[in-house]
């Protein structure tokens, strides 16, 4: 017995050894650094000014490679260095490193300037690849006045240690069906679509008159039927195989009732007109068309040619909210980890690095045409506010106040003790209201076992809502679905736009 004692003590020393606490967390920031910064930039490539000089057809501002280098501090004298953890602690500044972008401009077609400027300054994690300490060894951390045995996994903003709080939330793309305990609908049918900026709710609904509604972003519960057929599956019959239902008595009611539309210009039309765009129907076509490509499901693509690929999963949808509504099929437990996904450090940087581009963007478009009314032509490297995007990421940082509403998301370390400082490093926190219920989802799940701690939970109105993982935990990263998709397609998958 005491030798399966000592065994499994050594193999845990060992684990531990090689594992570090908060290597999700490193690791979710390396690969911020490393691909999500790029993937932003790329979202926001072109950016064309609406006022430009009247001897100008066209003029494009190009974003083209971004890059974080190692932490530095620039002193009065103007000289600049590389700075370590120790030293932004006692001098009470950031550790942080620059942002570098390559922008260009281009005038009718042809490229005016090219040039590498630096765009702000980003606070760098502990331990992560672009940190000092990365690789060093325990005599090496010493000789940096570090301590050997710290887990890293924060940052250090104006001197102050911040750790963020991995944020617990229901996982995206993914369609739950579950019981309404309000509303017009005895059954609720829910997708969170999300894709870059986009992050969609869309709802599925069944009203008295045995129809079936859909909701999403401006768009108000519309029939479904014709959704599907706006999106290029004309076809009853097509519809009918595509939901694939034994008993389909219920879908026959709902195309009975569109029969009359017959073709995607129809159910363009008809949409526009049951969300109330009263103009006239050209205009009315362009805008349903650009909500439907855009604003539903944008997971799937925000092109065209998408199409047939949406209209196949809203009748796979429509197919499960039948079946969960019929209690064919179990009720969606919202509470099963399967269906959460955790928000680590690098997720919660990149959502805060979006917005602020944005921000940063607006301003350059601002900056340019302000100086274009003048009549000047300014070159690009004017416009650029590099102090701007560093003082609202140090601001959310600092006070921990978040893009979407969320507080508390950035904090300050807890250094009481060792154990309470990895105890923070490793605290999950929910998004739902404290001042509220939500008995299901306090209490303790079955498939929280080996994921979070059983115990370590505050008492009173947080209890079950800020929780820690567990010490063998690992959160393994997301996948890129573009990745998946082409591999299933060389093994030999069919897409729906294909059939």
């Amino acid at each position: 017995m005491e030798q399966k004692n000592l065994d499994s003590q050594a193999l845990i020393q060992k684990y531990f050894h090689e594992h570090s606490l908060v290597l999700a967390d490193i690791d979710s920031f390396n690969y911020f650094i490393e691909h999500e910064l790029q993937e932003i930039v790329n979202e926001n490539k072109e950016i064309e000014p609406t006022i430009i000089p009247s001897n100008v057809e066209e003029f494009k501002i190009q974003l083209d490679k971004i890059w974080v280098t190692k932490p530095e501090i620039t002193e009065a004298d103007g000289s600049t260095r590389a700075i370590y953890p120790i030293e932004a602690r006692l001098r009470n500044i950031s550790y942080a490193a620059p942002i570098y972008m390559e922008v260009s401009a281009h005038i009718n077609g042809v490229q005016r300037e090219s040039f590498k400027t630096q765009i702000g300054s980003l606070p760098i994690m502990l331990k992560s690849k672009n940190c000092h300490l990365f690789g060093l060894t325990r005599d090496e951390l010493i000789r940096q006045g570090e301590d050997p045995d710290d887990p890293g996994g924060y940052f250090i903003v104006n001197g102050t240690e911040k750790a963020i709080v991995d944020i617990e939330d229901l996982a995206s793309n993914r369609f739950m069906v579950e019981r309404a305990s309000t509303g017009v609908s005895p059954w609720v049918g829910k997708v969170f679509s999300e894709r870059g900026s986009y992050r969609i709710p869309h709802m599925y609904e069944r009203l008295k008159d045995g129809l079936f509604y859909l909701t999403f972003t401006r768009v108000k519960r519309v029939p479904l039927i014709p959704v599907i057929k706006a999106l290029g599956m004309v076809k009853d019959e097509d519809i009918m195989r595509m939901i694939g239902l034994t008993d389909n008595s219920e879908v026959i009611i709902n195309l009975y009732e569109f029969v009359d539309i017959k073709t995607v210009d129809d159910a363009i039309d008809y949409l526009s007109k049951r969300i109330g765009i009263n103009q006239t129907r050209e205009i009315r076509m362009e805008r349903m068309n650009e909500i439907v490509d855009k604003y539903l499901l944008p997971h799937i693509g925000t092109t065209d040619d998408r199409r047939m690929a949406k209209a196949y999963s809203l009748c796979k949808y429509l197919k499960r909210y039948v079946l969960v509504s019929g209690e064919v099929l179990p009720e969606d437990d919202k509470d099963h980890y399967m269906n959460k996904r955790l928000k680590l450090s690098g997720d919660l940087l990149a959502d805060l690095f979006r917005v602020n581009l944005k921000v940063l963007i607006g301003d350059m478009l601002y900056n340019f045409q302000r100086i274009v009314k003048r009549g000047k032509f300014p070159s690009i490297k004017v416009i650029i506010r590099e102090k701007l995007l560093t003082q609202k990421i140090y601001s959310s940082m600092a006070t921990g106040n978040w893009v979407g509403g969320r507080t508390g998301v950035c904090q300050r370390l807890e250094r009481l003790n060792f154990l309470q400082t990895l105890s923070h490093l490793q605290r999950v926190v929910s998004p739902l209201s404290s001042s509220q219920e939500n008995f299901a989802a306090r209490a303790l799940h079955s498939t929280h076992l080996g994921r979070l701690c059983p115990s370590e939970t505050p008492e009173g109105s947080n209890i079950g809502l800020r929780k820690n993982l567990a010490m063998l935990a690992r959160a393994s990263s997301a996948i890129n679905e573009d990745e998946v998709m082409k591999d299933l397609r060389r093994l030999g998958l069919t897409l729906a736009k294909d059939i």
